[in-house]
């Protein structure tokens, strides 16, 4: 018997694709989820502190995933722990949180990651409903790529205590070929978020990618200043991953000019993470993979890995449901 918490998926809406498919009866859109399924959980330091939960599936096909495994899913074919009563999963991290490991890493709340949890939306408010019941304090933090609808921005805003937020380009061509879905959406929740729940938001994430993202920093920077300057904004240094396996790292040139194109936009907290532990030197025009263009490129390299788009959108595309880019077995993982 479907709990009546799930019974939205039906008539499937929750994030920007707007699918309206009924996924309880076995209908796949764009994120091919089903029910709601857990992928894996554990208690995790990275800031914020927190027992993360990473649920199986996405409505991004990104050709840099990091955690392809679980955002590819179910088309990835990858084990997951599958579907988990949302009481017992609530209990559960609220256990591992009060452990003595919980508590030596300083973890204060509950992590809902991915994939991404917004096709998950409705079990992730019965686990926190569940949780709550138990401790009413209990914090709760929501990493999203932040592709969903009005609607399901105010019920993320109504249970979150802290948002982490990635946004990926800020023109729509780069912002397309890189993840396959249009940036609009994602830069209006941006804005609602920082300009009417600041208190919220933990930071802004950027991930730069060399000959594809570096020319989005600046532009993406003053979008993020003209509301607030003060917003946290982290820039992460790309590895060789999935269909980039075989792509440059970003050099630690490239993050520190990224940061110094970041604070020349406005922004006076500017982070970096994850050098990859390469130098390098500033690169020779001939040497830049980005000379054609970061969506250019960006498009080349899904067309290698067998997308046939020009214009990648993964919503109209006729391969939706035969993707080679959630199938594609990446080699290299760093």
């Amino acid at each position: 018997m479907v709990p009546d918490y799930l019974r939205e998926l039906e008539n499937c809406t929750l994030c920007e694709w707007r699918c309206s498919v009924n996924r309880l009866a076995g209908e796949r859109g764009v994120c091919s989820i089903g029910i709601p399924e857990v992928a894996a959980a554990m208690l995790h330091p990275a800031p914020p502190q927190s027992y993360t939960i990473f649920l199986a599936g996405c409505n991004f096909r990104c050709l840099n995933c990091q955690n392809w495994e679980i955002a590819c899913y179910p088309d990835s074919h990858e084990p997951v722990r599958g579907f988990v009563d949302p009481a017992i999963m609530a209990e559960e991290a609220l256990a591992a949180i009060r452990s003595l490991k919980g508590r030596m890493i300083g973890a204060d709340r509950i992590f809902f990651s991915g994939g991404s949890p917004t096709p998950s939306l409705p079990f992730v408010e019965e686990v926190v409903k569940e949780a709550r019941k138990r401790d009413r304090s209990v914090k709760v933090n929501y990493d999203t790529n932040g592709f969903m609808t009005e609607e399901s921005l105010a019920r993320v805003l109504a249970f979150s205590t802290s948002i982490t937020y990635d946004i990926k380009a800020y023109h729509d061509d780069v912002h397309r070929a890189l993840t396959g879905a249009p940036v609009a959406p994602v830069l209006r929740n941006a804005a609602e978020i920082m300009t009417h729940a600041r208190e919220k938001l933990w930071e802004i994430r950027f991930l730069v990618v060399p000959g594809i993202t570096v020319d989005e920093v600046a532009p993406v920077a003053a979008f993020i200043a003209d509301i607030d300057h003060t917003i946290p904004f982290n820039l992460l240094a790309f590895r060789p991953n999935f269909i980039l396996e075989h792509h440059p790292p970003a050099i630690q040139y490239l993050m520190e000019e990224a940061v110094r194109e970041a604070r020349k936009a406005g922004l006076v907290n500017v982070r970096v993470h994850g050098y990859p532990g390469v130098a390098g030197e500033r690169p020779g025009e001939h040497q830049s993979p980005g000379a054609e263009g970061g969506a250019a490129l960006a498009r080349r390299i899904a067309e290698g890995a067998g997308c046939p788009a020009g214009v990648r959108d993964c919503g109209s595309c006729g391969l939706q449901q035969d993707c080679p880019i959630k199938t594609y077995r990446a080699r290299r993982s760093v």
